[in-house]
């Protein structure tokens, strides 16, 4: 991570002139190192500012603009005439023909076309019968069948879908969600607490047993031992569908249905009911950093070109990931994203969110290579001016919407005035995760013996970070337990744990002295690491 700036209490006279600006650069008060780059601020700020103003004239606000998925996707409303019925909106400029087809018509493919708007949109009404009966029942799926840019036909999963099944196929199929029986929650969510204390956690994973749990089993189960260790805040990661398990929940196929494998909508909504009657918040792990690859029940070449919501040929796939980087200076793909928040601040009521690969939004290279990171590459070339724009438009949305919501960046190249309001130049993060905590174990545990370790460097490593800028300090997260690498435990006491750690039998000096560094290793790292903590299940 970059060097901390430290709190210069002799320049106080010079910090105090950026106080009040209103031009993006009272961001320098806090550091003084920022002063060369005032221009680039002010440049940065004013491109947001711009944007909101566009927004306002074209849109009807930034807010307005972020609700965008009560008019795209299924929306009951009233037709051309007033009769009551579903709409369904779709952005698809590079398609000849959409239709519609599923269930409701028996899979026709050319019974229900869309008819084609302004700026690549695409509509369809289909008004309810005269008994008042929807043509598109509830649990029904639905598809869409495309004409692409080349000409050929396709099937595609509704971008804007709010829920997705497997059955009998690797394929997702849409399903049109909308019970007659909503939702009504119980309680009202907490608090946002001063200091946070996040378990992070993946459903599925969750349970003791060799299956796959669920939202409901978690909720039962595990919400009330969390709540009884202590932990204020809940972190769940595999929320958003993804067609591919094993990735953890991170290539996206479907951005606003969450995960059928654990249950149905109202169950996660009933999961968080119960988090906040425990006077626990919870946070979505959002991954608007990048999206799977798959074609046919992602949104990858959704229209038939290599360009919708993305950038196009190689700028638009990650080399390590492989998986398609979003255009976040284009109009459709902020409102895509924009909405995405919105919809799980207000659907779901979950309390924030933990940004995922926000280095690789942030830079033109995605954090690939061997990159040095200084004043000059945070305000240089190799920054991209969209993304930084949208991050910040989407914590302005997160934070008027829900004032007190949480968000968390994953980001580990210390990028100044990310944790900082968007009114003093910064992109109005609440927090940064504290990456450097975790890597500091890894290669203390992998290169050095403990009896070998310099409390100097440690403290160094832990307190390094920038001034008023807070972090999420973590041992370890599911990066670490679960990626390509072992738990602190397992670093520690390895093959001993399978025969030795038992109540029936004696500590092994390897386990002893395990266990106590573990405590030691977490103690140290809350105690000094960060603003708040994150502990990974398990």
């Amino acid at each position: 991570m970059a060097t901390a700036c430290s709190n210069n209490n002799n320049n106080n006279n010079d910090n105090n002139k950026w106080a009040g600006a209103t031009d993006g650069t009272a961001l320098i008060r806090w550091d003084e190192w920022l002063a060369p780059y005032a221009q680039t601020l002010r440049a940065r700020y004013a491109r947001v500012q711009e944007l909101k103003r566009i927004l306002d004239k074209s849109e009807g606000g930034l807010v307005k603009f972020a609700h965008s998925y009560e008019r795209f996707g299924f929306n009951r409303g009233q037709g051309p005439h007033g009769e009551p019925g579903l709409w369904y909106r779709d952005w698809a400029p590079g398609a000849r023909a959409v239709f519609l087809f599923g269930d409701f018509n028996r899979w026709n493919q050319q019974s229900h076309p869309l008819k084609r708007g302004d700026f690549g949109t695409w509509e369809a009404f289909l008004p309810d019968s005269p008994s008042g009966e929807p043509q598109v029942k509830h649990g029904s799926k639905i598809k869409l069948w495309v004409q692409l840019a080349s000409g050929a036909w396709d099937t595609r999963v509704p971008s804007w879908i709010r829920r997705v099944v497997q059955t009998g196929s690797p394929e997702f199929d849409g399903v049109y969600w909308d019970p007659p029986q909503k939702y009504e929650w119980k309680s009202s969510c907490p608090t946002t607490p001063s200091s946070l204390r996040i378990y992070e956690a993946h459903i599925g994973m969750s349970s003791d047993q060799p299956k796959v749990s669920t939202y409901k089993e978690f909720a039962d189960n595990v919400v009330p031992y969390v709540a009884d260790l202590g932990y204020n805040a809940i972190q769940l990661m595999a929320i958003m569908e993804h067609a591919y398990y094993s990735c953890f929940g991170y290539q996206v196929t479907s951005f606003y249905a969450v995960s059928s494998r654990y249950g149905t909508p109202e169950e996660l909504k009933a999961l968080i009911d119960v988090c906040h009657k425990h006077k626990i918040v919870v946070l979505l792990d959002i991954v608007h950093s990048h999206a799977s690859s798959n074609v046919k029940d992602g949104i990858s070449q959704y229209d038939g070109t290599d360009s919708h919501f993305f950038h196009g040929g190689n700028r638009g796939r990650h080399d390590i990931w492989d998986s398609r980087l979003f255009n976040y200076g284009n109009w459709e793909t902020m409102r895509f994203l924009l909405s995405n928040v919105t919809w799980y601040l207000e659907e779901y009521h979950f309390d924030g969110f933990r940004f995922d690969g926000v280095l690789s939004m942030l830079y033109h290279h995605h954090g690939i290579g061997d990159q040095s990171y200084s004043y000059d590459h945070y305000f240089g070339g190799a920054v991209d001016a969209d993304a930084l724009a949208f991050l910040t438009l989407a914590n302005e949305v997160i934070h008027t919407i829900k004032p007190g919501a949480i968000t968390i960046a994953e980001e580990v190249s210390g990028f100044p005035g990310l944790c900082r309001p968007v009114a003093e130049g910064g992109i109005g993060f609440d927090y940064r995760l504290q990456m450097a905590c975790p890597d500091l174990w890894v290669k203390l545990l992998r290169t050095t013996k403990d009896d070998d370790w310099r409390m100097g460097d440690i403290t160094f490593t832990l307190n390094n970070r920038r001034w008023m800028e807070r972090c999420i300090a973590y041992a370890e997260s599911h990066d670490q337990a679960l990626v390509g690498d072992k738990t602190i435990a397992f670093w520690l006491m390895d093959k001993e744990m399978y025969d030795w750690m038992s109540v029936t039998k004696p500590l092994t000096p390897i386990i002893a002295r395990g266990m106590a560094l573990h405590k030691m290793i977490r103690m140290i790292t809350m105690s000094l690491g960060g603003e708040g903590y994150l502990c990974f299940m398990g």
